[in-house]
């Protein structure tokens, strides 16, 4: 799917449907007991931000959805049954969180209190509640309409934060999801067209499918939390991320580029930037030249190390690289946040051109890639530093997933399916390159300052160019 914002997908005018969770399942959300299970280190972090720039004054949308294209006129009964089954087949969906000591609730921010825990609804007690919003004539009007009701609804300090609906029209019905992202990544997002497809179909004919059981990311949740709590500030991973946070001055890695940032100046307004970088033969040449040294992601790290050394003049390329943590099987259909980082450093200056690079990253995600299945929050909070979030971007990142093998991918254009992002404020740049079938996608978030938009151009246009040049030296794979 590629990645864009609500403007940027399509929207086209129609009669406009919403299901949100019913008023009697958020009742029964106020009185439901704890649940043992802790929140991830990942959401818990990420909720403690949300707090916290809430209270330096400023919202901070940070939800994170999907959009894909229904066949004419929906059924409505039938695909509000087919996003029902979907959402109780995944358990983080009525699973949420109150803060200790808040105002009452799984909707309170909380106030001056220092703990999470989570609650979970029990399957027969989640209904969805279906609403007749109206006609919209217009697709801008409807675009903005829609992000001002995700804002709202999709909240990272609300509960329910998620949001189901649809556009419907005769030709066609767009179907339009989001959710905090405490509870999905783009894993979770790309695989929602073809399960949605299916359990519509489903309803439709009066045979919904027996889709097999999930993995629960509420569990995982729990076995990695324990496992994070068995480790101290003695042990190696705490001190390999003591010694790299040492070497960026005390942060996190920026993008070491000129980003046109007042130093005293509030959080800025940020900006998106998405194309396709290559096309199939480009995208399958470059990955074929990386192979020997791992692949399309240690290529575009390489080349990034390159591109930022050329720009910025920094010698040595510094990030905090994203993994998935789907370690079994098992996780592969399951929807959760099941995101780690490893931290990198590429002495550029000592790579005076691609292939030495290349050779450079492969070593350093070689020795640190074991350190992303530590959660990042954990390990700050061992190391014992203030590292109170003024930004919902921790750090800078330079994001890769080959998105192929998703059931149903080759569908997507034809569908009209989109992995949709918020941009709205935020002092980092933060880049995905999708591998899909028609090519490498390129998507940025970055600050939105003449300076920044020059360079993320600049770098953009130098990412191309060098998996072209690449691309035409490596042997073509066989089709």
């Amino acid at each position: 799917m590629r990645t864009t914002d609500i403007q940027r997908c399509e929207v086209r005018p129609g009669r406009l449907v919403e299901w949100t969770l019913s008023p009697a399942t958020v009742a029964t959300a106020k009185d439901q007991p704890d649940d043992s299970r802790p929140p991830a280190y990942i959401q818990e972090s990420h909720l403690r931000t949300a707090r916290s720039v809430r209270e330096d004054g400023l919202f901070v949308p940070t939800w994170i959805g999907a959009a894909f294209d229904l066949p004419g006129r929906a059924d409505l009964d039938a695909l509000g049954e087919a996003l029902r089954g979907w959402t109780l087949r995944h358990e983080t969906l009525r699973s949420g969180f109150r803060w200790t000591g808040g105002q009452g609730g799984p909707g309170g921010s909380g106030g001056s209190v220092d703990e999470l825990r989570r609650f979970t609804l029990d399957a027969d007690a989640v209904s969805l509640r279906r609403e007749d919003v109206g006609e919209f004539t217009d697709g801008a009007a409807l675009a903005g309409h829609l992000q001002d009701r995700f804002d709202v609804t999709a909240d990272a300090l609300r509960w329910p934060n998620l949001i189901y609906t649809a556009v419907v029209r005769d030709d066609s019905t767009s179907v339009y999801m989001a959710f905090d992202h405490s509870n999905v990544d783009a894993f979770s997002l790309y695989r929602i067209p073809a399960e949605i497809h299916e359990l519509y179909a489903g309803h439709v004919t009066g045979r919904p499918p027996e889709q097999p059981p999930v993995s629960s990311y509420v569990d995982f949740c729990e076995a990695e939390r324990a496992d994070a709590d068995r480790i101290d500030a003695d042990h190696e991973i705490v001190a390999r991320w003591r010694e790299f946070i040492r070497r960026c001055d005390g942060r996190l890695p920026s993008f070491p580029v000129d980003l046109g940032l007042d130093p005293g100046g509030g959080l800025p307004t940020q900006k998106l930037m998405r194309e396709m970088l290559v096309d199939a033969d480009a995208a399958a040449a470059f990955e074929a030249y990386c192979r020997p040294c791992g692949g399309s992601l240690v290529g575009l790290l390489a080349a990034t190390a390159l591109i930022v050394h050329e720009i910025g003049g920094e010698p040595v390329y510094r990030t905090v690289v994203p993994f998935h943590t789907r370690a079994k099987s098992a996780l592969s259909d399951s929807v959760g946040w099941y995101v780690g980082g490893a931290p990198i450093e590429v002495p550029v200056a000592q790579t005076p051109d691609f292939p030495a690079a290349l050779k450079t990253v492969r070593a350093a995600l070689h020795a640190t890639r074991p350190l992303a299945r530590m959660p990042l929050a954990r390990v700050l909070r061992l190391l014992g530093a203030d590292f109170r979030p003024t930004s919902p971007d921790m750090y800078s990142i330079v994001s890769f997933a080959d998105a192929r093998a998703i059931p149903e991918s080759t569908s997507w254009a034809e569908r009209n399916a989109y992995a949709l992002l918020r941009v709205s404020y935020g002092d980092q740049v933060c880049a995905w390159v999708t591998r899909l079938h028609e090519g490498l996608w390129f998507a940025a978030r970055y600050p939105d300052t003449d300076v920044a938009h020059k360079n993320l151009r600049l770098y953009t246009d130098r990412l191309r160019d060098i998996i072209l040049s690449v691309a035409d030296r490596a042997p073509r794979p066989r089709r």
